[in-house]
């Protein structure tokens, strides 16, 4: 595998301070299951009466842990719960000693734990294709128990990484009836990126009581606005997955409020946003704003054609405001376009105006929007008030690097 020796120039300036989550707990440990010298192995144990929801990649190859979370999800909250991810190795397109690893692990944690197994979810991140060496993770699941602590989190962080440059995590806490709710998420996600719902991994807990259907509910439209909204480089992994357990520790119902899902929305963002600015060889931050469009959907479709094109990305990698691969992008989308009424813009610079190069176009203006670390694109369709948003990164050498020598 690649080395990674560079942080993301996109990175945030430190990890931030996460609050700890009443309910919660956390551990960490060195399994080698790929990897050296360093963690590898992540657990979180959740209280009785925690509520568990997830979305997953749609994937027709996901792998084997993807696969048992997706039948557990929903089952009873009345006993704990518990979660253990390793990196190093994504247990994916491995038969059935796929499952025979989950269950494994499952039945460690769950013994260990004192939580029942079908309560017990995973992950695993990495090279797709060779077994998972689950004895290595059971063999450490005592330690990690013995270690548990709600201040953990941060470590766990770093745990769950592959070829992330830095570790992602985010946080909000509000107020309901003058009492404090606070949530707190870490993520994973570097490459492989079109989340369909990659290697890209979220978990994400609150000390709120929020019922399981609802709380559901709230994650998958969530989901959709954030993490189904990102992209870095085309490519769905097998093994994607975003959980999120809600406590109930606090004692403050959440299930029907609309600030606690406003709260949850901007965790969520703030995190998809950190994998797109961690993206493989990524240097320039990019929000593609469609408008304009026959319906919401149809603006999605424009606005993924864009941020996936291999030409505009490169072409905002060159800084070049090369409009016309954003034309391209729009017409082969296969979502309803009239090239007359189209409309592109650079940041606050417009370069075209229905279906023609705008009479003020600046190439010097575009240009210099271009080599803003943060780009914007907007176009505007002209057909209907259909709009989305997505976001994504460039595309340099750097990708191809850390790409070509992936296993090695």
């Amino acid at each position: 595998m690649a080395k990674i020796t560079k942080v993301s120039p996109l990175a945030p300036a430190a990890f931030p301070a996460l609050p700890e989550i009443d309910g919660a707990t956390f551990a960490t440990a060195a399994a080698g299951v790929k990897y050296q010298g360093r963690t590898d192995v992540m657990l979180a144990r959740l209280v009785p009466g925690t509520t568990v929801a997830g979305v997953f990649t749609r994937s027709q190859t996901r792998s084997a842990p993807v696969l048992d979370c997706q039948a557990k999800i929903g089952n009873s909250s009345s006993e704990g719960a518990a979660i253990l991810v390793n990196s190093g190795n994504a247990n994916a397109f491995t038969g059935r000693s796929g499952q025979d690893a989950v269950d494994a692990i499952t039945a460690a944690v769950a013994q260990t734990c004192g939580v029942p197994q079908n309560r017990v979810f995973t992950s695993s991140t990495g090279v797709i294709g060779e077994p998972l060496p689950f004895e290595r993770v059971t063999a450490i699941v005592p330690d990690l128990q013995k270690n548990l602590s709600a201040a953990g989190i941060s470590d766990a962080a770093h745990a769950i990484m592959t070829t992330d440059t830095y570790p992602k995590g985010a946080s909000t806490t509000l107020s309901i009836d003058g009492k404090t709710v606070s949530i707190a998420g870490i993520a994973k996600g570097s490459g492989m990126i079109a989340p369909d719902m990659a290697t890209m991994l979220v978990y994400i807990f609150t000390d709120a009581i929020v019922e399981q259907t609802a709380l559901q509910s709230i994650v998958t439209q969530q989901a959709n606005l954030t993490f189904n909204c990102i992209t870095v480089d085309s490519d769905t992994s097998t093994s994607d997955s975003v959980i999120v357990g809600a406590t109930g520790a606090s004692g403050i119902d959440a299930t029907h409020d609309s600030a606690f899902k406003q709260a949850l929305y901007d965790v969520m963002l703030d995190l998809s946003h950190q994998v797109v600015r961690d993206g493989e060889g990524a240097t320039k931050f990019v929000e593609v704003a469609v408008t304009g469009a026959a319906s919401a959907a149809d603006a999605k479709i424009h606005g993924m054609a864009i941020a996936n094109s291999p030409l505009v990305k490169t072409a905002i990698a060159g800084e070049d405001p090369n409009w016309g691969r954003i034309v391209m992008a729009v017409g082969k989308s296969g979502a309803a376009a009239d090239r007359d009424r189209l409309s592109i813009r650079f940041g606050d610079v417009e370069v075209a105006k229905n279906g023609w190069r705008s009479e003020d176009y600046s190439e010097e203006a575009a240009a210099a929007h271009m080599k803003r670390a943060h780009i914007q694109i907007g176009v505007d369709l002209g057909i209907g008030t259909g709009e989305a948003t997505v976001w994504t990164c460039d595309l340099t050498h750097g990708y191809v690097e850390i790409n070509a020598d992936y296993r090695s």
